[in-house]
């Protein structure tokens, strides 16, 4: 098992030269290879700088750079648009699709017994090791897995593993991993790199894709003070001690530990990458723990028009709303459609507040009555725009019309927890 580069620090700041050539030192290192697969996210997460370093690698290798399968998971396919907008000249003939319902292979099969440990005996399945059937069948000799580490909902830091088992996942391992992290508790995994659903994950990696000639390229990537974002870091190995090295880091660059719980926020979601509550509601998930009791969040959300990118869960979305775990995990035993996609039981859990503080949409294409009718409150977004200008708000504390608000430009990029939740990380 082999660490290939690992450059980074709270401080460091990549330029796309430091990029390149860190990336194609590596891969030099890697040997020669034939038929080069790469798995980077898709446009939700652009600023992992994935697109960027797809495109360096495509340069390194020529014609033997055979295909580009983003790793959508339940995503939304990438039209030619965001496709050249992400990944620049590399030729969209290269670019695959992956679907989730239909394009997978079933590896292997942790057994129930390891999911119920790890749920603290919640849970009883066992959880199929899935990918895209390109990954094992394609005949490859090189798998760049490419993304970022950044806090996440469900396994606690995104990437590594989770790019494969679940950005090319099939549905039953998307729907049970999420679920698992639900039922555990999101607020016991955000920021935590060892925890239940990275376990199972780990577990997946060491018996099922040990075969496949995998090599992650791990991102952190967080503000710089005078504004825009910086490449703090890049780790690349073919075992989980790259991603631990840019999970401790990214704790450091992503994680904002407050001392008092806001009590009033403002989270903008940038139309080109937001489309869905689905993804929006990292704007609830990453500032859960930061949210004192009866506080408001504000989502202002010009690009929405949906609540779920799959046309399915967003019917289930539409069905069951965000009405707290207790009514969600009773609708998963009485009713077979949501019991059947439990990915959308998870993030219906996921994007409650439980009735602890308030949420309020502000969507540019959803009407009044279909964000009330999932639980939400509504705000007019021409109205709240006008109020809580975005861009004459600072990340962090602003005042505005005398209200004390705080400002989060993209919920993506970070984790923000008051200091009383954190004890003990």
């Amino acid at each position: 098992m082999s660490l290939y580069c690992a450059k980074g620090s709270v401080t460091t700041d990549l330029s796309p030269l430091e990029l390149k050539d860190l990336l194609s030192e590596s891969l030099a290192n890697l040997g020669h290879r034939n038929r080069v697969l790469a798995i980077p996210p898709d446009q939700t997460r652009e600023h992992s700088r994935a697109g960027e370093l797809t495109r360096y690698a495509w340069e390194f290798y020529g014609d033997r750079f055979k295909a580009v399968l983003p790793a959508l998971g339940t995503h939304a396919p990438m039209q030619p648009a965001q496709i050249a907008h992400m990944f620049g000249n590399v030729p969209q003939d290269l670019f695959r699709v992956h679907n989730w319902r239909t394009d997978i292979e079933t590896l292997g099969e942790v057994p129930a017994e390891f999911i119920r440990e790890q749920s603290e005996g919640k849970l009883n399945y066992a959880w199929p090791a899935q990918v895209n059937r390109l990954l094992p069948n394609g005949g490859f000799d090189l798998i760049l897995s490419i993304g970022q580490v950044v806090p996440h909902e469900v396994i606690g830091m995104a990437n590594y593993n989770k790019n494969i088992l679940v950005g090319t996942g099939g549905r039953d391992g998307i729907n049970r991993s999420h679920y698992l992290g639900a039922v555990y508790g999101m607020e016991r995994i955000m920021g935590r790199a060892i925890n239940p659903v990275r376990n199972v994950l780990n577990y997946a990696s060491d018996h099922f894709l040990s075969h496949l000639p995998i090599v992650y390229v791990l991102t952190v990537v967080g503000p710089r003070k005078e504004g825009g974002l910086a490449v703090r870091g890049l780790f690349i190995g073919d075992d989980v001690e790259c991603f631990h090295l840019a999970a401790y880091l990214s704790l450091k660059v992503n994680f904002e530990i407050l001392d008092t719980p806001i009590q009033k926020a403002v989270v903008y979601l940038d139309p080109a990458e937001f489309h869905s509550t689905w993804l929006g509601n990292k704007a609830v998930y990453r500032t859960r723990m930061a949210l004192a009791d009866g506080a408001e969040l504000i989502i202002l959300a010009p690009g929405v028009k949906e609540f779920g990118e799959d046309k399915t869960i967003d019917k289930l979305i539409r069905k069951y709303g965000y009405r707290g775990t207790e009514a969600t995990l009773q609708a998963v035993e009485t009713n077979a459609d949501l019991a059947n996609d439990l990915s959308a039981a998870a993030h219906l859990i996921h994007g409650s507040s439980e009735g602890r503080f308030k949420i309020t949409w502000c969507p540019g294409h959803l009407r009044k009555e279909e964000v009330e009718g999932v639980g939400f409150n509504y705000g007019d977004l021409n109205a709240m725009l006008k109020h809580y200008d975005p861009k004459s708000l600072k990340h962090g504390y602003n005042r505005v019309n005398g209200e004390e608000v705080f400002f989060i430009a993209n919920p993506g990029l970070g984790l923000w927890a008051e200091r009383t939740k954190v004890v003990g990380r």
